[in-house]
């Protein structure tokens, strides 16, 4: 039997690589925005609050058991940031281009470059489930002042893997999912799930 599951998301890489690993223990994953539900606020300064507060938002508005993430990219020279602000992190609107401009001018005046992708997911069964699950995927690399490769979005042009010599955004999909954050976590939350 499967269990309807809302995405407290509409973001359609996440809804496809997500719904791959859980439909084979029972979930059938709904993006948030086939019921209506409006993005939650993010007022907190932990990734773990905030996924939280976007999974109780979505839960409370279907009805049904919710999954959330917050991610983002943290900067050992800028002690963690731009962390939970990493969408944000050159203000508002939201851009990419402007993020990463700013990111590589201020980290020019650091000798350390070292970086880590870190993702936390949660999951309620309704929206006051006092005991979530919580999973979480760290990936380390380092930040280039040169963007490489097509694929990926936001920091990833940026994001070097060491070992591989490549960007997030030059590895295919599948390997990216292998090795990232966001997979990490979700292999974790999954385990936790069965």
């Amino acid at each position: 039997m499967t269990q309807r599951l809302i995405l407290a998301s509409n973001n359609a890489g996440k809804l496809k690589e997500f719904a791959q690993l859980l439909a084979p223990i029972g979930f059938e994953l709904h993006p948030q925005g086939e019921f209506d539900v409006p993005e939650a606020e993010e007022p907190f300064g932990t990734f773990v609050e905030n996924a939280l507060a976007k999974a109780r938002h979505a839960a409370r508005l279907t009805g049904l058991p919710a999954l959330a993430d917050d991610s983002g990219v943290c900067i050992d020279a800028f002690k963690g940031a731009p962390g939970v602000l990493s969408a944000r992190f050159a203000g508002e609107p939201k851009s990419d281009a402007r993020n990463n401009e700013k990111m590589v001018r201020e980290l020019a005046a650091h000798a350390d470059k070292s970086a880590y992708y870190y993702c936390v997911l949660v999951y309620v069964r309704h929206a006051d489930d006092p005991q979530p699950v919580i999973a979480d995927g760290v990936w380390r690399g380092c930040m280039i002042d040169m963007p490489r490769g097509a694929g990926g979005f936001g920091y990833d042009p940026y994001f070097l893997v060491p070992a591989l010599g490549k960007t997030a955004a030059e590895l295919a999909p599948s390997e990216k999912n292998a090795l990232s954050h966001r997979g990490q976590a979700l292999r974790a939350l999954v385990e936790k799930l069965k």
